[in-house]
């Protein structure tokens, strides 16, 4: 009984030892891939930050667009909200997909309730999978841009967004994903991502007005064509680049929650490990001690005949 117990425990522990090969290569993977995604973060900011820096000279210089993407609507007249929920399109990455797809039901239901209608996009296999199983209508579904995200996977977003958006079909779009802060920390935002906020990016009258009497020098742009014809171009542009931050962010994130996840399941391993080892010393001691007390009573057997 005990010589089986003990190859059950060693079978156990090449088991657990496998698993550990495993979620040790992941963590590396991970950890690796963490460095990259968090340079490519960085290395997108300063093409977002200049679109807006071009939008308001655009607004400065005269600009006055009526274009949809720019006009709030309040609050009581919202009658469709769109949401584009950013998940992963794979597990074993601890809380990271479950934290925003949490987040989003609980805004969507919130919505429901004040009788709003939704719209539902969702970027990641993880949310495709929970919303189509909890029998949610989903307008589109956009897999695989995790990853490594490419500015053709942010186009595509935007390309489920904005035509709906500009022909009035819904009032408002709210993006939710999970930022990157540092290798150990990262949060779930949400945000209101159409329509733009004009007053946040300089675009607003107030703006301009103060940009007209400030008495520092200032390029004099000419432009060709109309200004506002030029905002309405680069409008959907910055729409674009705003997604494409997001699934930075995300790509990153799911990667630091990877990594964190397989350390977590390599140190479990480990103590798992450790205890079966002691399990099995303890059964190979328990068959050696009854192997002796068997021999020992056949030799008294022997000696008393």
């Amino acid at each position: 009984m005990a010589g089986g117990q003990e190859r059950v425990l060693r079978r156990r522990i090449k088991s657990v030892q496998s698993t550990k090969k495993i979620t040790k290569a992941m963590e590396l993977i991970a950890a690796s891939r963490i460095v990259k995604a968090q340079q490519r973060v960085v290395a997108a900011r300063p093409y977002s930050e200049q679109i807006l820096q071009v939008l308001h000279h655009l607004s400065a210089g005269g600009a006055a667009s009526v274009n949809p993407l720019l006009a709030a609507v309040p609050d009581a007249d919202v009658q469709t909200v769109e949401y584009v929920v950013v998940a992963g399109d794979r597990g074993l990455c601890g809380g990271y997909n479950s934290s925003v797809i949490r987040q989003a039901e609980a805004s969507i239901r919130a919505d429901m309730a004040a009788g709003r209608q939704i719209v539902l996009v969702t970027v990641g296999k993880k949310a495709q999978s929970y919303f189509r199983f909890r029998k949610y209508d989903i307008a589109a579904a956009i897999n695989g841009a995790i990853d490594r995200p490419s500015y053709e996977d942010a186009r595509i977003v935007a390309q489920e967004i904005l035509p709906r958006f500009a022909a009035g079909e819904i009032q408002r779009v709210q993006l939710l994903y999970t930022q990157f802060l540092s290798a150990g920390t990262q949060k779930v935002v949400e945000r209101r991502f159409l329509p733009l906020d004009a007053e946040a990016m300089g675009l607003s009258a107030a703006d301009v007005t103060k940009d007209a009497a400030d008495t520092a020098p200032k390029a004099d742009y000419e432009y060709e064509p109309d200004p506002t014809e030029i905002l309405d171009a680069l409008l959907p542009r910055y729409v674009e680049a705003r997604i494409f931050g997001a699934l930075l962010e995300a790509s990153a994130s799911f990667f630091a929650a990877q990594q964190r996840a397989m350390a977590s399941a390599s140190d479990n391993a480990d103590e798992l490990i450790t205890k079966l080892t002691r399990q099995r010393n303890r059964a190979r001691q328990d068959s050696i001690t009854t192997e002796i007390m068997e021999i020992v009573s056949g030799a008294e057997a022997l000696s008393t005949n």
